[in-house]
């Protein structure tokens, strides 16, 4: 028998700037990732081999340019760059899905990295599960 819990969390003020810090650089680093994949599939539309050989911006190549990318978990970042590629393997195997324009609300799901046990702000942890919400 499963059993589900509800947890309602008050975090404090650092803890809520953290939080507030890491759905802003993943939702900036989404959409600097998807502007930059756009202008290359515009660039290489017709060239469908020249478009598999491009190499695309990681989040590591956008912490050189944007020193504030440094202080959240670049767990977070990573899971950005795999919910892009998501997008565009099913934008390419069924055009009709289309992908995001931009990144405009992500659930704290998303930003849990999975590779991970937990994830702790301060004394507050939080860990990943398989719940749909």
């Amino acid at each position: 028998m499963n059993k589900a819990f509800k947890y309602r969390i008050y975090p404090s003020t650092e803890q809520e700037i953290l939080i507030n810090k890491t759905f802003g650089c993943v939702r900036f680093v989404y959409n600097q990732m998807l502007a930059n994949r756009k202008d290359i599939y515009k660039q290489f539309k017709d060239d469908k081999e020249a478009l598999k050989k491009q190499k695309y911006r990681l989040p590591a190549d956008f912490k050189k340019e944007f020193e504030w990318l440094k202080e959240v978990d670049s767990l977070a970042l990573a899971n950005a760059q795999l919910h892009l590629q998501t997008a565009y393997n099913n934008f390419f195997r069924d055009p009709s899905v289309g992908f995001r324009s931009s990144r405009a609300s992500i659930r704290i799901r998303s930003l849990i990295p999975r590779t991970i046990k937990a994830v702790r702000f301060g004394s507050l942890t939080l860990q990943p599960s398989d719940c749909p919400y």
